[in-house]
């Protein structure tokens, strides 16, 4: 199909609103940004719910704020006009000859269709788009997908279809797994993405029409030409918090919102960010670790979800990976470490480059956890021991003694506790800690929060069966696949993953666990919010597990007791890095 509008601005040759039709004859809409000159250039493709016309400095603005003001190499070199929240800038690519698509995806932003996210319907859509951009004219027949968030889960999905075009795929902080990674954490529901659906793809649905925003480039608005009614709209879409409370196991409806690792064999760069708890990191190491690809590399750094990605040295990361697969320049890429971390400190990154995940030079050592001092320490337990919580309370913290020595945490932690409860079940939250000497928290700029721990993990203890094939002594793998109910009074032992982090611990600093009932809060009252997301950030940005529904009272409210037994071995198992010459 031809373009509804095609015009030279700023460098580029735009075509606006290009049809793409799908299988079931129903177009959707896309964006072409390519060079001017003539010619067949590689393709860098997005298709995502964000609205594709939509300005990243409208859509979210104390975002672009921020990162505008603490990274000018963000908008240097750019008029900013095209700027759209998670994706590339195109004035930053196509000038070094690539072709950059947007596509909006069915029933949001220009194309029309029933909203149902990451469902076999849209991962469809996305392979057949790249088979089209593949074929077209312009294309040089190669093409790559990247992007941030959605626009990096769902490549791991699209990849597991195998597109013949599809060469190489740039998951930046994109989770994988829809239950363990982004639904349900250890099997507690995440309220965030029904709040999410509220706030960022019902706001830029299809059919919104004059009632939605306009293109500040184009004027036109960018929500389709049609202006629905709030009945019409509510019927083009999913319930999706109903549908996700509707599945609380890892059942079918999840998997086929999930990738199928042994099929993933494209050629991939994997980006997670260290502060991303509760989305965003676990699905960039486990699609490194589990992808079937040859060619992989993983990179790790922090800060704020967003701004790695559009700084010189994300984007000219992106272009390393991407002028080797697509372009097929001998540029070093594929003769470089498989592993680039931006190592944190508590005031600082430091880039070093490491040959696998996790490091193999990693010491994983066992901290006990003792009720006397509420300590942590290498020496276990002389004798048994017990400390009795409000299930859904705040909790006790273990400490260490002072560090006598520099110490880097870096990759994934698990907890092995023994637990009881008064009731037939109970959720876990465990909190990595850091504290100064004078007994202060430190924390850390996340990918959303301004203020989070170094590491989280959470389980509901009628979900503790693992599966023995996948997991691991330092990542626990859950079944999910049926809920083991306990016996009140009974103690049960609980494996629980903690998501990967990193960082570099001063002299005299010490390590804290904290094993709660509920979320982990901020101590100090910050009153930071941004502008999509409902809740104010108190420590875990909107990843928050508060759903009346999921926990009721009656189950979740009673007493969890500890159970400190030198005979459970029960302990934190921490990521120990010695200096890469020891």
């Amino acid at each position: 199909m031809s373009a509804a509008k095609s015009e030279v601005r700023d460098g580029m040759q735009i075509d606006w609103d290009v049809g793409i039709e799908m299988d079931d004859e129903l177009v959707l809409r896309a964006d072409v940004f390519r060079p001017v000159s003539k010619g067949q250039y590689p393709v860098i493709l997005s298709y995502g719910p964000y609205a594709k016309g939509l300005a990243f400095q409208e859509g979210y603005p104390s975002a672009w704020e921020r990162m505008a003001e603490k990274h000018p190499d963000v908008t240097a070199g750019s008029s900013n006009l095209y700027q759209s929240w998670e994706v590339v800038d195109p004035e930053k690519w196509v000038p070094d000859g690539y072709v950059c698509v947007r596509v909006d995806s069915r029933g949001c932003g220009n194309s029309p269709g029933y909203v149902d996210h990451f469902s076999p319907r849209e991962t469809l859509d996305f392979a057949l788009c790249i088979e089209w951009a593949g074929a077209q004219s312009w294309s040089n027949g190669k093409v790559g997908l990247n992007g941030i968030s959605y626009y990096g889960i769902n490549q791991w999905h699209v990849a597991t279809l195998q597109p013949k075009h599809l060469a190489a795929c740039c998951i930046w902080e994109g989770s994988a797994d829809w239950y363990r990674d982004m639904t349900h954490h250890g099997g507690i529901l995440s309220t965030f993405w029904e709040n999410w659906y509220d706030m960022q793809v019902k706001t830029v649905q299809y059919g919104l029409g004059e009632r939605g925003p306009r293109s500040r480039v184009t004027g036109e608005v960018v929500c389709g030409s049609k202006t629905l009614s709030d009945a019409e709209l509510h019927k083009s879409r999913g319930d999706l918090g109903a549908e996700i409370r509707a599945h609380p196991l890892d059942d079918e409806y999840h998997r086929a919102r999930s990738p199928i690792w042994s099929k993933i064999k494209v050629p991939l760069l994997s980006a997670a960010n260290w502060g991303g708890q509760g989305l965003h990191p676990r699905g960039n190491f486990e699609g490194f670790t589990q992808a079937a690809s040859k060619d992989k590399w993983l990179e790790a750094h922090g800060i704020e979800h967003w701004t790695e990605f559009y700084t010189d040295y994300g984007v000219q990361l992106q272009k390393s990976f991407f002028d080797h697969f697509l372009k097929g320049e001998d540029n070093g890429w594929d003769r470089q470490p498989k592993v680039k971390l931006q190592v944190r400190h508590v005031d600082r990154f430091v880039e070093r480059d490491e040959e696998d995940w996790p490091i193999p030079r990693t010491r994983w050592t066992r901290f006990y956890l003792h009720s006397d001092g509420m300590q942590l320490s290498e020496v276990v337990p002389e004798k048994v021991s017990s400390i009795s919580l409000d299930a859904l309370g705040d909790g006790v913290t273990f400490l260490s003694g002072p560090l006598e020595a520099e110490t880097e945490l870096t990759g994934p932690s698990a907890l092995k506790v023994s637990i009881s409860s008064s009731t037939v079940d109970a959720d876990l939250f465990a909190i990595l800690r850091i504290f100064a000497p004078d007994g202060e928290e430190v924390v850390f700029q996340g990918a959303i929060d301004p203020h989070t721990p170094i590491a989280q993990g959470w389980l509901r203890a009628s979900h503790r069966k693992l599966d023995k094939q996948l997991s691991k002594p330092w990542r626990p793998y859950h079944a999910h696949d049926k809920k083991e109910p306990l016996i009140p009074g009974t103690p049960v032992v609980l494996d629980v993953e903690i998501w990967p982090t990193c960082i570099v611990i001063p002299v005299g600093y010490k390590i804290g666990l904290s094993i709660r009932g509920n979320d982990y809060v901020y101590s100090k009252d910050t009153g930071e919010r941004l502008s999509n997301f409902k809740n104010e950030l108190t420590g875990c940005g909107p990843f928050l597990h508060n759903d009346p529904i999921d926990r009721p009272n009656e189950i979740f409210g009673g007493k969890t007791t500890l159970h400190l037994d030198s005979d459970q071995e029960t302990y934190l198992l921490l990521p120990i890095i010695p200096p890469a010459s020891v």
